[in-house]
């Protein structure tokens, strides 16, 4: 299993578009096949700092998520919403080993 977490802040007036966009990559990309599971997730004390929680079967399911018509349009979409630009970390799964 592949995890990418994702730090995102967003321009305070931009949180509910930014969320909205967010929801409609997260609907498609749980479709994804060898996605396990996609989260998005807002911080309680800071309600601009946002976490993607992303994981995957493999890498190149991974890989083809960055691919995916969805991802490329939320992505151009939220761009002019961050506050700074995103951080993105990549793990491989030690536990659970499947």
């Amino acid at each position: 299993m592949i995890v990418t977490t994702v730090i995102v802040y967003v321009k305070p007036e931009n949180i509910n578009d930014f969320i909205e966009a967010s929801s409609k990559n997260h609907e498609a990309s749980i479709k994804e096949p060898g996605n396990m599971r996609f989260d998005v997730l807002q911080c309680a004390t800071e309600p601009a700092r946002f976490l993607l929680y992303e994981a995957y079967e493999s890498e190149e399911a991974a890989a083809a998520h960055e691919k995916t018509e969805h991802y490329l349009k939320w992505r151009e979409e939220v761009a002019g919403w961050m506050a700074k630009p995103r951080q993105g970390i990549s793990y491989k799964a030690i536990y659970p080993k499947d």
